[in-house]
């Protein structure tokens, strides 16, 4: 591993390697020192609504628990018993008085805490305050909850704040889930990350897509109709900052896993959202008073991103489930009030974030036959199109490079993600 990473780092521009996706070593220790020490979505409020209420997040071979307790607080708890380890849920969501241990009986109250463990009573010095659920770091933003299972990681929500104004104009908080689909990918979660991080693809691949959005295109080619775009928005949909520019991601995140971003890039003339005639699909969102022709471009941690519409948002958000499984699931928000069947169609919704989602299935699988090939030389990147794909691989080879050489400047013994 460490001869391949000098030799990624020494090609700095080139794509890297393939032991990077084909050694289970290297999958091991990116979980260990990257995904589970990075901010991750987790669900939307609006999905746990009642006391009892959870969903499950799969990272790798882990599960966590995104609980509402009785008081209405929010708690990631790993779905591991306390006693001999069995999954406590199985069920994706649902809603639970208790969690019980299907294996010996013990239960943890809707907070983690323990509350049973049946005839424990008997070992000397057993304390149930000792065995609660063990827990993620949590923090719920604008009705969006993400998760850390690193004890120590950097704060998450002043960063996220830096968004305020681009992200709070869509309320979010009050929003609602109109779908949500998940996609299992038989690839890399690098290479499925890789590709949404990268548009040199958009034109070939993507034809509905590209039709409508400039960010296809070389910046040469749509400087003015962006400027242009940006110059209205604040005028067309009421909101202060609506065009803002953030950025603070990977190497440049102000702590490990806490990237953020904000942008909005234009549309083309006669497309006034992402839909299959570019129409409106849903009422507008939040504090927006119209279109603008734009679309708001963001990113929430090291796998999640968002794009947002005037009418509709949806989220992307990228789970490694294995050494060649990944999970790219898809969640489509609206207004709150909105009701299906009478302020929008769910297939009209969908749409073109679901077609472009199977066209990228499809070249992600060729992408990852064709890397996985021995013959498989890396080539370069482009310098433009290909520009945040780099930022990502350069802050990957120097995690992955610390976590084989920690600095001095670096805890020399570090806890694992879980302690």
């Amino acid at each position: 591993m460490a001869e391949r990473l000098r030799e990624s780092l020494a090609n700095r521009g080139r794509a890297i390697d393939a032991y990077f996706y084909r050694s289970p070593l290297v999958y091991q220790r990116e979980l260990d020192h990257l995904v589970l020490r990075s901010w991750i979505y987790a669900c939307h409020v609006s999905e746990i609504p009642r006391p009892g209420d959870y969903q499950l997040v799969a990272l790798g071979e882990d599960s966590i628990i995104i609980s509402r307790d009785d008081e209405g607080g929010i708690h990631a708890l790993m779905n591991i018993c306390r006693h001999r380890g069995a999954r406590l849920c199985q069920e994706r969501s649902g809603n639970r008085s208790t969690f019980v241990c299907p294996y010996h009986g013990w239960v943890y109250a809707r907070n983690g805490d323990l509350r049973a463990a049946r005839h424990m009573e008997m070992k000397t010095g057993f304390d149930k305050a000792d065995y609660g659920l063990r827990r993620a770091r949590c923090v719920v933003y604008q009705g969006l909850v993400f998760v850390n299972c690193d004890a120590s990681a950097g704060d998450f929500l002043g960063p996220l704040r830096k968004l305020e104004r681009q992200l709070g104009a869509y309320d979010l908080a009050s929003a609602r889930v109109a779908h949500r689909q998940t996609y299992p990918i038989d690839a890399n979660w690098k290479l499925v990350l890789e590709n949404y991080l990268e548009c040199y693809h958009c034109a070939t691949s993507h034809r509905a897509y590209a039709r409508m959005h400039t960010l296809k295109d070389l910046d040469c080619n749509t400087r003015e109709r962006v400027r242009a775009m940006r110059e209205r928005s604040e005028r067309v949909t009421g909101v202060e900052g609506m065009a803002e520019e953030y950025r603070a991601i990977y190497g440049d995140a102000e702590s490990f896993g806490a990237c953020v971003q904000a942008s909005r890039y234009a549309l083309y003339d006669g497309y006034l959202t992402g839909s299959e005639d570019g129409q409106p699909v849903a009422p507008l969102m939040g504090k927006i008073k119209g279109y603008d022709g734009g679309c708001g471009d963001h990113q929430l941690g090291p796998l999640g991103f968002m794009l947002n519409y005037p009418d509709y948002c949806v989220l992307y958000r990228f789970l490694p489930r294995g050494l060649t499984r990944t999970d790219m699931e898809l969640v489509w928000l609206v207004n709150g009030d909105a009701e299906e069947g009478v302020d929008y169609d769910r297939d009209s919704l969908t749409w073109l974030w679901h077609r472009t989602t199977l066209e990228d299935e499809y070249i992600i699988s060729r992408n990852s036959e064709g890397v996985n090939s021995r013959f498989f030389i890396p080539g370069p990147y482009h310098p433009e199109f290909e520009y945040t794909l780099q930022l990502f691989i350069d802050w990957y080879l120097k995690c992955m490079q610390d976590s084989l050489f920690p600095s001095c400047t670096r805890d020399p013994n570090p806890r694992t993600p879980h302690e």
